[in-house]
């Protein structure tokens, strides 16, 4: 099979057939062989119901729907472990991604060997203050910590080589940060393509200003999990021990100062500096026993189940 289309949606029924129609078109037209997987992210329309009469009347559409709204990242590993194309493309269902950019993009992971491509919306049709502005700041901060040299992290159309997708954990809400996410797992060929962005048609936005708070919270997160992921105490550890000796050192300075340089001042504990060593010396520990407990937790965690199934279209 040469394509995957990987498509998360919440309460997007007014779109899909239109959209399912453009994917259906431009496939046939270029002959390529594709299935198209809806992931129903706990929608509360009619959208499930679409998504079987789709599959009804294409073999090539499947769905999975989830019990409740579980977010996209969850609704993308769903689709990842469905996917079977050789290329797996993902777009978002509101029809502001555009399906005629995907002979290119599958061209560029066949022909010129990347392993992911990114869509850049060089040119939005969104509000400049709610989305434009605090997405180019999210997006600098990006390239900035993950050194993935990228204009639009959060562009929902993207290409994947298949090994890409299988070999990469996509939870919380890392979605938009799979370019990094695949980086880290080894796949260094990344690259952009500029794509048209198109104005929603249908509904309104799922997304408010809270997902960019979210994103910035969640860059710290990859950051820390990309350095120290697999080995805490290295950087709590390192932290712990600098912690402890500056305490340390504050306590012989006064030590030494009362036993032989100042025996009749002060006492210990009406000085600045014996507080500055005790605050020092319990955060130092606490540093330290917070890059232990992470070790212990790391090597016994086991995988849990981040989703639940309710229901798949009978061509799964």
């Amino acid at each position: 099979m040469n394509i995957s289309v990987v498509i998360p949606l919440l309460n997007e029924q007014e779109s899909l057939t239109e959209l399912h129609d453009w994917i259906a078109n431009v496939m046939q037209s270029n002959r390529f062989s594709y299935e198209i997987v809806f992931i129903d992210d706990g929608s509360t329309d009619d959208s499930w119901q679409v998504i079987q009469e789709l599959a009804k009347q294409n073999d090539s559409v499947k769905g999975i729907r989830f019990s409740k709204n579980f977010g996209k990242s969850q609704a993308l590993h769903a689709g990842f472990e469905k996917a079977q194309g050789d290329v797996v493309i993902t777009m978002d269902a509101d029809l502001q991604d555009n399906p005629d950019e995907i002979p290119e993009l599958y061209s560029m992971i066949t022909k010129d060997r990347f392993d992911l491509v990114s869509g850049w919306k060089k040119k939005r049709y969104d509000s400049v203050i709610a989305k434009n502005l605090p997405s180019k700041l999210f997006n600098w901060a990006a390239r900035k910590t993950s050194g993935v040299k990228l204009n639009d992290f959060n562009c929902g159309l993207k290409a994947y080589k298949l090994d890409v997708v299988k070999n990469i954990d996509v939870n919380g809400e890392m979605h938009r940060y799979i370019p990094v996410l695949a980086k880290n797992a080894g796949f260094t060929k990344i690259g952009e393509k500029v794509v048209q962005h198109q104005a929603r048609k249908y509904g309104e936005t799922k997304f408010g200003m809270n997902r960019f708070i979210n994103g910035f919270l969640d860059l710290i997160t990859i950051w820390f999990i990309s350095h120290f992921g697999k080995r805490p105490m290295h950087l709590f550890g390192a932290l712990g021990v600098l912690m402890f000796i500056l305490g340390f050192a504050f306590s012989f300075y006064l030590g030494i100062d009362k036993l032989f340089f100042n025996p009749s001042g002060r006492l210990i504990t009406e000085r600045p500096e014996f507080f500055l060593a005790l605050s020092t010396m319990i955060i130092g520990t606490q540093f330290f026993v917070a890059g232990f407990l992470g070790e212990m937790i790391l090597r016994s965690k086991q995988d849990k189940k981040r989703y639940l199934i309710k229901d798949e279209t009978s061509n799964f």
